[in-house]
Parts: C-alpha cells; sequence; structure tokens
C-alpha cells in the first residue's frame, strides 16, 4: 500500500471515529497533495508525499514558534497536535551521527572542499537523504564536514 493510500485510509477511520482535528489534518495534507499532483500533472510516489508531508511539518514548526512568541498558547497546543498527526506519515529519521556519517561519505565521494562546493553536496544529500533527516540538521552537518 502506498503512503497515498495509507492517508487516505487514516482519512476515512478519523471520519468514521468523528476524530474532527485529525480528520482536518489529514484532509489538508490529501489537499496538498492533489495540488501538485493537478498543478504538475503527475502522480506522486512515497518520496514526493514525504516532502509534502515535510513541508507541512515546518509550516507547523514555524507556527509554533510565532505563536509562541505571540503568547497564543492555545494556537501553540493546536499546531503542535497536528504536528505530531503529520510526523506519524514520515519514515524513521536517521540520528544525528547517521547523518554525519552519511555527509562526510558523500563529500568525500564528491571530493569536495570548502564551503564553495555547498551547494554541489547539498544537492547530491537531499536527493540521498530527502524524507529520512531533518534537512536543518543535514544542512549543519555539511557546513561543519565542509569547514574541515
Amino acid at each position: 500500500m502506498s503512503l497515498k493510500d495509507q492517508i487516505t485510509e487514516d482519512m476515512k477511520t478519523a471520519m468514521r471515529a468523528k476524530d474532527a482535528d485529525r480528520l482536518l489534518t489529514i484532509r489538508g495534507l490529501l489537499a496538498a497533495c492533489k495540488q501538485r499532483e493537478v498543478d504538475e500533472r503527475i502522480v506522486l510516489d512515497d518520496a514526493a508525499v514525504v516532502a509534502i508531508v515535510d513541508k507541512l511539518i515546518k509550516q507547523r514548526k514555524d507556527s509554533i514558534t510565532q505563536f509562541t512568541s505571540g503568547n497564543r498558547l492555545d494556537l501553540v497546543e493546536k499546531e503542535a497536535a497536528e504536528l505530531k498527526i503529520l510526523e506519524a506519515y514520515l519514515p524513521q529519521r536517521m540520528s544525528a551521527d547517521e547523518v554525519t556519517a552519511a555527509v562526510v561519505a558523500i563529500v568525500t565521494e564528491l571530493g569536495a572542499s570548502g564551503p564553495g562546493d555547498m551547494g554541489k553536496v547539498m544537492g547530491a544529500v537531499k536527493t540521498k537523504l530527502a524524507g529520512k533527516a531533518d534537512m536543518g540538521l543535514v544542512s549543519a552537518a555539511v557546513k561543519a564536514a565542509l569547514s574541515h
């Protein structure tokens, strides 16, 4: 079963259970997937769905930061609940050590050195680690690897 099919099944389950918050979040995710399919005239594979989930998670984290600084704890709780629902659709994340090891291997493979090669390394890293690792963590690991 593809990830998109799993999300659709989860939506049906949430409808049956009358879980309004979960249903709203899942419908938003499916709407984002459908929007991309229509815009680009493609059928999304699991990697593309994971990229959309990643984007929505990043939006939720940014919202939580903004709402916390604005002292809107009611909205922080809502965004945190949505974040938890969305995170269930991500594959198992790599640990910081695994990310560092993967980045070092890619830097060595590309023969990159110095901050000027950051773009080249990030391009290769994104294709290999998309959906498997937090890109903020990956970016920091690339900077560290290229500074040595």
